[in-house]
């Protein structure tokens, strides 16, 4: 199995892709391996691009958390099962959810209730419930503040 290039080329690769955006480790093994490099010069690379602070992964959750929260408008549920999806530590994850202060996810999920509420078009009030609870669930808020929400909208 020839590799597509050196070690040395790979670091350059690599310390390009993680300045460019935060990356978990995950990602950048995935990308390693890509490039066809052996385990043992992975992990060489993975070492290298830590000292060098290229590779954090604690700055990547806080940031994955604060991005994901305040543009794509997700809870705590799902910033957590997609932290864990790309196998973050449940210490990473803890400081990545303190990002996220009470207000800033109080207001956010008022916001998205009232905007998602108010654009379900459904006469059928079953269906209605239905289509808002699935929807703040499925975008990581805890199911007792939904059904809270969905009781003071009705």
């Amino acid at each position: 199995m020839n590799s597509i290039c050196t070690p040395k080329e790979a670091l350059l690769k690599l310390e390009h892709f993680c300045a460019y955006q935060e990356r978990c480790h995950a990602e950048v093994v995935a990308k390693l391996y890509s490039l066809k490099m052996t385990s043992d010069e992975i992990d060489v690379i993975v070492v290298q691009l830590i000292d060098g602070n290229f590779l954090n992964e604690t700055r990547f959750a806080c940031s994955f958390a604060r991005g994901k929260h305040r543009i794509k408008f997700w809870g705590r549920i799902r910033i957590t099962n997609e932290l864990k999806a790309r196998q973050i530590s449940a210490v990473n994850i803890t400081l990545a959810l303190k990002e996220i202060s009470a207000e800033e996810y109080e207001t956010t999920f008022e916001q998205l209730s009232e905007r998602c509420w108010n654009s379900i078009h459904e006469n059928n009030t079953l269906k209605k419930r239905k289509k808002f609870c699935d929807y703040l669930l499925r975008r990581g808020y805890e199911s007792n503040l939904v059904y809270e929400k969905m009781k003071e909208l009705e």
